[in-house]
């Protein structure tokens, strides 16, 4: 299971820096930037709420799920 973060698409779509977003939001460009890589473990509801606020969007705009491939999942067995 993955959960893709799409925050490069929703800040080109609003013209807004990595710099500005984070401000607006209330947390590092360093945490952005994890979040942006697919390297977070999790995200805090607050932080969540913040980026659907400074975006005027849905957590489903900026997270989404995509299913494990069956054939990777045998391949590690």
């Amino acid at each position: 299971m993955a959960i893709i973060v799409d925050l490069d698409l929703q800040l080109a779509k609003r013209r807004l820096s990595v710099g500005e977003f984070a401000a607006a939001v209330g947390i590092t460009p360093a945490n952005i930037a994890v979040l942006k890589n697919g390297r977070a473990k999790a995200v805090r509801f607050t932080t969540l709420d913040a980026i659907c606020r400074t975006l005027d969007c849905q957590p489903g705009d900026v997270l989404r799920w995509v299913p494990d491939d069956p054939e990777e999942d045998e391949s590690h067995a």
